[in-house]
């Protein structure tokens, strides 16, 4: 029986919809509907499995699940025995606290005495022994913002992309007390068999992470402005350097910072390029 690994994540929500693109992108085929609890990739030996978030530390934690991608705030919060494999740099959010929006609200200090609904009550906790703030943590899972406007508490502790959702329930974000975002998680206990296609997967991954935000450029320059244009476009290593038909010519290829793609390219113009062509760069090898 050939080996796998075991990889969980969210079956739901926008962390779920980032991971799975991230492993689409990598080149890791599979076939995913609605209301699936396991699925097979076809061309890379994983298998899936889509659960709460929430549930996937312990999953990881207990070798039921080789891997694992979730928040930042749910590996502090759950402290399981796992591995951080690496930091996805997607589904960035942070946990905030939020008071209603006609509150007046001067810093941590006018929390103290009140009631904070969370669902995170371990991360609440350590923020607010580190202000010296002693306040009453209410504990509930799910619709934490609705908590002010029942009477339940006085204020909420909750996860936050935009804070639009704090908006609408009547709250205005006034603490971001932890910043969050997607990792991979291991199992401690991994086989050889399996540390090794582990590798290959996160090689794919970072691949995919670095070619994120950048172009690949190709441009025609004389020799003599080839010095002055590698300091412009230094590439990963160095740029690749083709003679052209045209004496005294070459084709230089390299990759760019997609922000700074704009001044790189007015900067080589000014240096000598000509025929300046840019492309989005996707540095997968083979295995």
């Amino acid at each position: 029986m050939s080996v796998k690994l075991r990889l969980a994540v969210q079956k739901k929500g926008r962390l779920s919809e980032d991971s799975l693109s991230l492993v689409k992108e990598s080149g890791i085929n599979f076939s995913h509907s609605s209301g699936m609890l396991k699925a097979d990739a076809h061309d890379f030996p994983l298998e899936f499995l889509f659960l709460r978030d929430d549930d996937i530390p312990g999953y990881v934690a207990d070798g039921t699940a080789d891997l694992g991608i979730i928040g930042q705030n749910v590996y502090v919060e759950k402290d399981k025995k796992v591995t951080v494999v690496k930091e996805l740099g997607f589904s960035k959010c942070r946990l905030s606290i939020g008071v209603p929006k006609l509150e007046t609200y001067h810093g941590p200090q006018d929390l103290e005495g009140k009631s904070i609904a969370t669902s995170y009550p371990k991360l609440l906790g350590q923020w607010l022994d580190k202000q010296g703030i002693k306040a009453d943590i209410h504990e509930i899972s799910g619709s934490v913002e609705i908590a002010p406007s029942i009477g339940l508490a006085d204020a909420v502790c909750d996860i936050v992309s935009t804070g639009s959702t704090l908006i609408s329930n009547g709250l205005k974000e006034v603490e971001a007390i932890f910043q969050s975002q997607a990792i991979l998680i291991a199992s401690p206990n991994l086989s050889p068999e399996k540390k090794e296609i582990l590798e290959r997967m996160v090689f794919r991954f970072e691949s995919v992470m670095r070619a994120k935000g950048t172009k690949y450029i190709t441009l025609n320059c004389p020799k003599s402005a080839v010095e002055n244009i590698t300091k412009l476009i230094p590439g990963v290593k160095s740029p690749s350097i083709t003679n052209l038909a045209k004496e005294g010519w070459v084709s230089m290829n390299s990759v760019v910072k997609e922000k700074d793609f704009w001044d790189v390219v007015d900067k080589v113009r000014t240096a000598g390029a000509e025929g300046i062509f840019l492309l989005r760069y996707l540095p997968f090898q083979q295995e």
